[in-house]
């Protein structure tokens, strides 16, 4: 399935809630869902249609798929290997998308979305333990140091702004950042308590075990 190109406000007025794809836009009330909580189109306006069981699930699995910013393919990839796994595969599925890279960076409040992660992810910007990073899909790892690369993006441009404002970033129990060292941590793999993201899991599991 190719890339998603749709503006993401459309997305979020699609599903029928916010995705927070749009960084702080999101929580303001230029949020296009907050004006208009009808899908987009224009039969829109008269609500959203009543859904099929398929396409409850089918919804659930976009939604998921909209919000983590992966391709379809990547997705189904996630699941397999989740299926394969021990433990909840729903839950090890969303675990396997929390420890992505480009997740792992917005959830540190180094970006205001996971789109804009990804983008200064593949500008060059971090090192993971000391090394260049530039994969979003890198899965990382108890242990991992994560820090900024150029020197010059810790005093000015949009990233020396994000820093400014970590410290009004929910705290995420398996991440921590240190603010004078300008340096985060993955302190342990994320736990079942930490993988509550608003996906109804199982749905997403029946949807690809059909």
């Amino acid at each position: 399935m190719a890339k998603n190109l749709d503006p993401k406000c459309k997305q979020c007025r699609r599903a029928g809630e916010k995705l927070f794809l749009k960084g702080e836009r999101c929580f303001s009330t230029k949020c296009a869902l907050t004006k208009r909580s009808y899908p987009p189109g224009v039969h829109g306006s008269k609500g959203h249609p009543r859904l099929t069981d398929y396409g409850v699930h089918l919804r659930e699995k976009q939604k998921l798929r909209r919000m983590y910013g992966v391709l379809e393919r990547q997705l189904r990839k996630y699941f397999k290997e989740a299926a394969k796994s021990k433990g909840d595969t729903g839950l090890k599925l969303i675990e396997f998308l929390e420890r992505r890279f480009d997740n792992v960076i917005y959830k540190l409040g180094l970006t205001t979305s996971r789109a804009q992660a990804k983008q200064f992810i593949n500008h060059d910007l971090f090192l993971v333990n000391n090394k260049k990073m530039n994969i979003p899909s890198y899965r990382v790892k108890a242990g991992d140091v994560i820090t900024i690369r150029k020197e010059k993006t810790k005093s000015k441009g949009v990233l020396a702004e994000n820093i400014k404002n970590i410290n009004k970033k929910e705290e995420i129990s398996w991440l921590t950042w240190d603010p004078k060292e300008l340096k985060g941590q993955v302190v342990s793999i994320p736990k079942d308590k930490d993988l509550d993201v608003g996906i109804d899991t199982r749905l997403v599991v029946e949807f690809y075990s059909r």
